[in-house]
């Protein structure tokens, strides 16, 4: 049974699943084999040559990895608004959108799709299509990222939403979008012209060090006299090799003409004279940068817990952010609630700080002893669900039995 919506009036989308399968207007005004739009010119370019995808390119793919799969392991929460701070709310609707989104996919699935697809093929969107059983939320339903069109239009609403025969308001689909374009605030953009001449960059770096390693300069130069008639033909020439180089005793020396043959060592050019090495490092830093990952995510550099933890605070909640207030504004129509992306599983601790810290919350009775239990992984005893104090441990509303504060002689009667 689908999930109840949050306010009484719900707004139902008219489209229904099978309305998104027909044929789509191209993307980009072509169609090859069945395909359209920009998956139809990839599958072209990649035909025709060496063309790969750049989100396709490991660095890329690392750094994107990192975000789809972080944001991905946050659990969604629906939270509602108090005189007191936000408390959580766990009805159908928080399970649903927590534990089975989609009919075919979960949790995990689902917001690594969105995220992944931001990043790469949507080119700075996502599109997901909320499907109503009446009253009730059915199932969200990804749109494939080739066949999506924003079409600018009149009005409040600015542009629809074009998939298949379907056309939709902005408030029908959960578009989710990344950098915004300038013109256009209201759809994304991706990083291709920025991360494009890195990419080539270190696939040019690659191409270098493989045709190295497969055909390395010969490290010996061997001049001949041109004038020596045995000499003027390959066979010759491989006489003299075969009889003086490729000689089967190891470390034998050499006797050779003087007159007619002089052998040179040189030192060929190496990966390292050519700095591909370091200058790959400083595109790999580049890439990182432009996609606000840590160094150490495409193997450059140490971890350090620091360093990780800033990115989960700043960068992963800022695209963590992008979904809570999207599906907040077109799932939840109750004013106080709003969906959050809980990340603090994804914070690096050390067992001993959270013992520390969970210490210090429960002496002040900030946390109870069965939420400190949570933190460390252990399960709850029905024993700990009480707060107490540092003073003596003792309940709240006995604080003031202590030996201490009563009368002289620590009776009601002062003896």
């Amino acid at each position: 049974m689908g999930k109840k919506r949050s306010r009484d009036t719900p707004v139902v989308v008219k489209a229904r699943p099978e309305d998104v399968s027909g044929p789509v207007v191209s993307k980009r005004g072509i169609t090859i084999g069945g395909m359209t739009g920009g998956e139809a010119l990839e599958a072209f370019l990649r035909d025709a040559g060496d063309y790969i995808p750049l989100y396709e390119a490991p660095e890329v793919r690392m750094c994107v990895h990192q975000y789809a799969d972080l944001v991905s392991n946050m659990t969604i929460r629906l939270m509602e608004n108090t005189e007191h701070g936000d408390r959580r709310v766990k009805n159908e609707l928080a399970a649903f959108l927590d534990r089975t989104p989609s009919k075919v996919m979960n949790r995990k699935g689902l917001i690594y799709w969105i995220v992944s697809t931001m990043f790469t093929a949507g080119d700075g969107n996502a599109a997901v299509l909320p499907v109503y059983n009446g009253e009730f939320l059915a199932d969200l339903v990804p749109l494939d990222p080739w066949q999506v069109i924003y079409e600018d239009a009149p009005g409040e609403d600015r542009y629809r939403i074009r998939y298949g025969s379907a056309v939709f308001k902005p408030d029908e689909v959960l578009h989710f979008r990344i950098n915004p374009e300038t013109s256009r605030p209201w759809v994304g953009h991706g990083f291709r012209l920025s991360l494009r001449q890195i990419v080539d960059a270190i696939a040019s770096a690659g191409r270098t060090k493989e045709t190295l390693m497969k055909s390395p300069v010969p490290s010996l130069i061997i001049k001949l006299d041109g004038l020596t008639e045995e000499f003027q033909t390959p066979e010759g020439r491989e006489k003299l090799v075969n009889q003086y180089v490729l000689n089967k005793d190891s470390g034998k020396p050499w006797a050779i003409p003087a007159e007619m043959v002089s052998v040179e060592q040189v030192k060929p050019l190496s990966i390292k004279d050519l700095a591909i090495a370091e200058n790959l490092t400083l595109d790999q830093k580049k890439i990182a940068c432009l996609l606000g990952v840590p160094p150490f995510t495409v193997g450059v550099g140490e971890y350090k817990d620091d360093v990780y933890n800033f990115f989960v605070n700043q960068a992963v909640r800022g695209v963590a952010s992008v979904i809570e207030q999207e599906m907040t504004r077109k799932l939840i129509l109750n004013s106080d609630w709003h969906i959050q992306l809980n990340p603090r599983s994804l914070y690096n601790y050390k067992l001993t700080d959270l013992v520390t810290a969970g210490k210090e919350l429960v002496d002040r009775a900030a946390m109870r002893r069965n939420e400190w239990r949570d933190w460390i992984g252990l399960s709850p005893d029905e024993d700990m669900d009480e707060l107490y104090l540092l003073e003596n441990y003792l309940p709240p509303d006995r604080l003031g039995d202590q030996k201490k504060l009563l009368p002289k002689g620590g009776g009601e009667d002062g003896t």
